[in-house]
């Protein structure tokens, strides 16, 4: 599958200014997950600019794709990416996290345009995707589901009830992608549940079908999200192989950025390095 080089590289730069929101808002706001909002970026580009079927100026269009942040922790990727689009002006995002804002820590269906499910509650994304798919098949749409969710959410029950209940209905408009940063909050996830492991086996065993990517190659996303899109007569799950921190050098593959602020001195220095890419584009 081809993709347009001018298209990538244009993709390619709206990461690099995602992942630069990413870094001010959350340094703002003084609060925020940095780590787990930079391993998605590329993900989330390619669903939101390229592969989903949206509009703007009418956030509830029926038709419309559906996108839940399951990780919902991971919010600033997904906020830079709706205001980027103009389902809001970019001056809310430096009120990340403030009290009476749009953009709360976690997605708030009821207060942000383009949110489609309020999370959180780690574990409970896919359950509502799966409602969701439900209801388009049940009403004739051919709207689809993405529910991203992150390697440590694996753990919760309730995700392996929607996983069987996927695949008793057999659902194909939803697509699951999960964020495989091997990281969660309090370290690594081998050591902390290593029987999780090896888990594309796993979904195989409860009878989906599962492909796997580097989760920031732009081209190799859209071919991936491409094929799971098309895939018919049963769910499919992509695991996305990232970097935790992904972006930002003193940030990468570490626990203590899961959740933390950006000092001034530190907001300074990962905009010295998101802004070389930019120098490199050029």
């Amino acid at each position: 599958m081809n993709f347009d080089k001018q298209e990538i590289s244009e993709l390619e730069s709206r990461a690099n200014a995602i992942r630069k929101d990413i870094v001010r808002m959350i340094a703002n706001a003084g609060a925020g997950h940095p780590g787990g909002s930079l391993s998605i970026v590329e993900v989330i580009v390619c669903l939101y600019f390229k592969l989903m079927r949206l509009d703007p100026t009418n956030p509830h269009w029926p038709e419309r794709d559906r996108f839940i942040l399951s990780k919902g922790h991971s919010s600033p990727t997904v906020y830079a990416a709706l205001a980027e689009l103009g389902f809001f002006s970019k001056d809310h995002l430096m009120t990340f996290d403030h009290v009476n804002s749009i953009l709360q820590g976690h997605p708030d269906m009821k207060c942000t345009p383009g949110i489609d499910m309020s999370t959180g509650s780690l574990g409970q994304g896919l359950s509502a995707g799966l409602g969701m798919a439900l209801a388009g098949r049940l009403k004739k749409k051919d709207f689809h589901i993405y529910v991203l969710m992150g390697d440590g959410e694996l753990q919760e029950g309730q995700v392996w009830e929607a996983v069987m209940l996927a695949d008793k209905y057999r659902i194909d408009n939803l697509t699951v992608i999960i964020d495989e940063n091997k990281l969660q909050l309090m370290g690594p996830i081998d050591q902390l549940m290593p029987a999780s492991r090896p888990m594309p086996e796993k979904w195989r065993a409860f009878g989906w079908n599962v492909l796997e990517m580097d989760g920031h190659k732009i081209p190799e996303i859209l071919e991936t999200l491409t094929l799971a899109r098309n895939m018919r007569g049963g769910p499919c799950v992509v695991f996305s192989h990232t970097v935790k921190g992904k972006g930002v050098s003193f940030m990468e593959n570490q626990t203590g950025w899961h959740s933390r602020a950006l000092t001034a001195d530190e907001l300074s220095k990962a905009l010295s390095e998101l802004s070389k890419f930019d120098e490199e584009a050029r």
